[in-house]
């Protein structure tokens, strides 16, 4: 897990708050679960709340999903958002320029598992910058093993919502990303047509089959890598 380390010593003044430069921090916030659970649409809820209460907001994805939309974040129902499409979290303050970023209230961060930086960036953001940080990502991969840095970023969080979705072959709660295909690198990009939300019970089941097909040296549910 990457580390944060704070620019200046956390010493008696800065924690009374003497400093007349100290500024408010800010907040993190988490939707997390499984593909198809909703978590970017109630990503994109909470941004346009905050920008109807006259908060400045900016969301951001990864660059490589281009699945929807190259400058928008579209959920699988094709509500959209503009958005900046980085690399990585750590030159979007340069990319949005000192100014506009200073006066930006919100950050919305969309496929967060994307992004190596996440820890980094939701600290100094929330913690130095006083932004409030609201995410979205997988918590989970389709080996259900953890996926990027999400995980790492909930002992930060003010508040962590783990969505499901529908099981698509019963209907109870889904809460596992399955993988239809017998492909294995560590990031393949797709929507239904990949991935699929499962219960417990037929998650185990699908896996069973689909580690018989690509004949998996090791038990079912020890892994590969990861998916979105």
């Amino acid at each position: 897990m990457a580390s944060f380390k704070p620019s200046v010593a956390l010493n008696s003044s800065h924690l009374s708050g003497s400093s007349h430069q100290q500024r408010a921090s800010g907040e993190i916030h988490v939707f997390i679960g499984p593909m198809f659970a909703g978590k970017t649409t109630s990503l994109l809820r909470r941004i346009k709340s905050e920008s109807n209460n006259g908060r400045n907001v900016a969301m951001i994805k990864s660059s490589k999903d281009t699945r929807y939309a190259i400058n928008s974040v579209v959920t699988h129902d094709g509500v959209k958002f503009p958005c900046w499409a980085l690399p990585d979290l750590t030159s979007f303050r340069q990319k949005i320029g000192e100014d506009a970023y200073e006066k930006l209230d919100v950050i919305g961060i969309d496929e967060a598992q994307f992004f190596e930086d996440l820890y980094d960036f939701c600290c100094k953001a929330a913690d130095m910058d006083g932004k409030t940080i609201i995410l979205a990502g997988l918590d989970g991969d389709y080996l259900r093993k953890s996926f990027g840095s999400v995980l790492d970023i909930i002992p930060l969080a003010d508040t962590v919502t783990k969505l499901t979705a529908r099981c698509e072959v019963c209907g109870k709660k889904a809460f596992f990303t399955f993988r239809k295909t017998a492909a294995t690198e560590t990031e393949l990009i797709g929507g239904a047509d990949v991935y699929m939300p499962l219960c417990r019970q037929h998650y185990i089941n699908g896996v069973r089959v689909e580690s018989a097909k690509v004949d998996h040296q090791s038990s079912c549910l020890e892994p590969a890598t990861l998916a979105i």
